[in-house]
């Protein structure tokens, strides 16, 4: 195993797959102690529904979109020293603001109205986002404390909004986008309807999503912006020292890693596939499973693409262990529980390098032979 996982890297991505394995053994324990009889072939299910048929796999890159997206927006903060713990206020900020101008810029072309809509939604989570990054460049408020305060503002204050502008009373939701200011499909749903009644829900957003992931490696390895960004996030003094603004990038930083979530909330419900924002006093789930996204991947953007489509896998497993008798409550149990082993791959990942470290410690050097063995006294 140390040859096939050696380095940081190697321990990284050991230690996410740990985490995965964790989270579905504690899985499978909470079915067997809920129903024994069934609980291996829900589980079995858990772990090929997605191949089960094209249409889910092509359910599952749709559950994937708006998640990659959050993943990102967490992890692009933790690349620079930043926990974007905002991203689910600033996802359901720009997923307000993108139905907004769907239902109500009428005057724009369709294809106009969705590109403002992309654009706002990233403008508006970049605003939401700039909150907690100004208190914390300038006044020195820790970003988890904004963040967990901005994210109850933005969903009262986005209730607020809807019920005075998009309200639809008899759904107790948004109005529904016309579906030509929808996200255009490409063809994909049918692509991955297959034998399949109904097309699947998968659109080009899984394209931005991963296109956005591309972006954000590019801009964080290869350019100097990425590179003053990250050098703020290892240490800020010298950082300051050598000539770099960390109070500017602390703020560029979070309201970029706003403008990803926002953009995550406007490919979320102008998906077509009929969903609209409930007046709810509840949190996105989006928001939270990106910080899982993000650890997952060991907040490498190219590594968040895989967490997402994981997680999302594994979600809609979850959802398909109904015709299995297992209540939906159950079925929340066994998708949060693996998102929880997902939270602590850092701390796996400490765990296994100290246990490499101690090997490596007691091993001795190369070439070395048993103590005394070799010397002209020992020998009879």
């Amino acid at each position: 195993m140390r040859g096939l996982f050696k380095g940081d890297g190697g321990l990284s991505v050991l230690s996410s797959l740990v985490a995965v394995i964790a989270g579905l053994l504690v899985g499978l324990v909470v079915l067997l102690l809920t129903d024994a009889s069934q609980a291996f072939p829900a589980f079995i299910n858990i772990l090929t529904a997605g191949f089960q048929s094209i249409r889910n796999f092509g359910e599952v890159l749709y559950f994937a979109t708006p998640i990659i997206l959050t993943g990102l927006s967490v992890g692009f903060a933790m690349k620079t020293g930043l926990f974007n713990i905002g991203a689910a206020g600033q996802f359901t900020f720009g997923a307000y603001v993108a139905v907004l101008i769907g239902v109500q810029a009428t005057f724009l072309p369709p294809p106009v109205r969705l590109l403002v809509s992309l654009l706002a939604a990233m403008l508006a989570g970049a605003l939401w986002g700039a909150i907690p990054g100004l208190l914390k460049a300038f006044r020195n408020v820790h970003e988890v404390i904004s963040c967990i305060m901005t994210n109850w503002i933005g969903i009262f204050l986005v209730n607020w909004l809807i019920l005075n502008t998009i309200f639809d009373a008899e759904r107790n939701s948004t109005m529904r986008v016309p579906a030509a200011a929808n996200m255009p499909g490409l063809g994909l749903g049918e692509f991955f309807q297959g034998d399949a009644i109904r097309p699947s829900s998968v659109n080009s957003g899984i394209l931005i999503a991963i296109l956005t992931a591309i972006v954000v490696y590019i801009i964080l390895e290869k350019t100097k912006f990425g590179y003053e960004l990250k050098a703020c996030g290892f240490n800020q003094d010298a950082a300051k020292y050598a000539g770099i603004s960390e109070k500017r990038n602390i703020v560029l930083s979070m309201m970029i890693s706003g403008a990803i979530a926002g953009l995550g909330g406007a490919l979320h419900f102008l998906s077509g596939a009929g969903i609209t924002m409930n007046v709810a006093n509840v949190l996105s789930s989006e928001g939270f499973t990106g910080i899982s996204v993000a650890l997952l991947g060991l907040n490498n953007p190219i590594g968040i693409i895989f967490g997402g489509l994981l997680i999302a896998y594994l979600h809609l497993g979850g959802f398909q262990m109904q015709v299995f008798g297992f209540v939906p409550e159950i079925i929340e149990i066994v998708t949060a529980v693996i998102i929880y082993f997902c939270a602590f791959v850092l701390l796996v990942k400490m765990m296994l390098t100290r246990a490499a470290q101690k090997s490596a410690a007691q091993k001795p050097p190369d070439g070395a032979g048993p103590p005394d063995s070799n010397k002209e006294g020992g020998q009879g």
